[in-house]
Order: structure tokens, then C-alpha cells, then sequence
């Protein structure tokens, strides 16, 4: 379980975005917007959804670690008119894995790391931008956090450019880092990218 102590707000507004919290009425949303879309979940680590019910069972999961604060996820939808567009989530852990190692002080900062899908008809507007921005702003008005950081595959240039634009910077490829198993079965390299202070 996470232990950590920074809450996170349970809805972010942008100039044109609202983060909010996911819901089970969210399912067939979900489901006709991006999950069933090939193309968006090209590059995530699970398959598209065949069935609104494969949709609720997903939400169920998420919704289930939502409540053990285990991670912190919000759909994302326009402003004005609450078109769901996609999910945004948030992990945030202590600046040790080893918290039994760990002094009381080096448990009191943090690290930052975020995920985002949006739907296709989406893309190229400049919505993963601005809800990248929005989490990144939050992590830096956080004093105790020190690094915010994510992870897209090598051929992501979209995702990379997304990053860049939020002002993180490219730190290096992991190696045979994950699998996008709509990609190939074998692990792929990522880049890593991170903002850090």
C-alpha cells in the first residue's frame, strides 16, 4: 500500500480540462471513446476492450485501488461540456523504496510519476499537454517532492513530444523496460523522462 501523506485534490481544472474523479456510470464512455480504440491502446500495456462489460470489469479494479490509495486517477473532460476525452494517473511513493531502511526524514520526500491515455479524436489539440501540465504543476507545488517522472515507449514520438512540452526531459531509454503486448510480446525499451529539482 502507499503510505504516502500528499493529497492530491480530487478534481483539477485547466482553461479548458476538468480531472475528476472516474465513476462506474463512466464505463460505456470509456469503453466507445478510447478503450475499444486500437490505435489508443497501441502503445498501453493491456489489449482493447472487446465489450462494455470488459470496460465496468476494468473499473472496477481501478475504482478498488483508488479506494486503497494505492494511486490517484482522474478522468479527464472537457471543461464546458464534459466530453470524456481519457484517463490521467498518478503514483506517488517515497524517496525510498525500502521504507524499512528508510529514516523518518528521507520517508518525508517524494517521487512523482504519471500515466495518460486520450481518445483519438482528441489527439493533436494539445488536451495530453494540458493534463500533463496540470499534474506537473501539482508535484512542484509539492516542497517535499523532488522528481516527477514517466515512461513512453520509443516509438511514442506523440507521448515523447507531450512530455517535452510539459518540461520534462529525456533522461535515457530503459532497456527491454515493458510490454505493449498490441506491439509484440517481448519487453520494449522506453524512454524515461523527468522533471526533477
Amino acid at each position: 500500500m502507499n503510505q504516502h501523506t500528499l493529497n492530491p485534490p480530487a478534481t483539477i481544472e485547466t482553461a479548458r480540462l476538468r480531472l475528476r474523479p472516474p465513476v462506474m456510470e463512466d464505463a460505456p464512455s470509456i469503453f466507445e471513446r478510447y478503450a475499444s480504440d486500437p490505435e489508443v491502446t497501441r502503445f498501453l500495456s493491456w489489449r482493447p476492450h472487446e465489450s462494455v462489460e470488459e470496460t465496468r470489469a476494468f473499473l472496477r479494479l481501478l475504482l478498488k485501488a483508488l479506494q486503497a490509495a494505492t494511486f490517484n486517477a482522474w478522468v479527464i473532460e472537457g471543461r464546458t461540456d464534459r466530453r470524456l476525452m481519457g484517463l490521467m494517473s498518478m503514483t506517488i511513493r517515497t524517496a525510498r523504496k525500502d521504507d524499512f531502511l528508510s529514516t523518518e526524514e528521507e520517508r518525508r520526500y517524494y517521487e512523482v510519476s504519471f500515466g495518460y491515455h486520450l481518445s483519438r479524436s482528441e489527439w493533436g489539440r494539445g488536451f495530453a499537454t494540458e493534463a500533463a501540465q496540470a499534474i506537473v504543476q501539482w508535484a512542484l507545488d509539492q516542497p517535499r517532492v523532488y522528481r516527477i517522472w514517466t515512461v513512453c515507449d520509443v516509438d511514442n514520438h506523440a507521448s515523447a513530444r507531450v512530455l517535452e512540452k510539459a518540461g520534462l526531459v529525456r533522461e535515457g531509454t530503459l532497456q527491454r523496460w515493458s510490454i505493449h503486448p498490441n506491439i509484440s510480446a517481448e519487453p520494449r525499451d522506453f524512454h524515461c523522462y523527468a522533471l526533477v529539482r
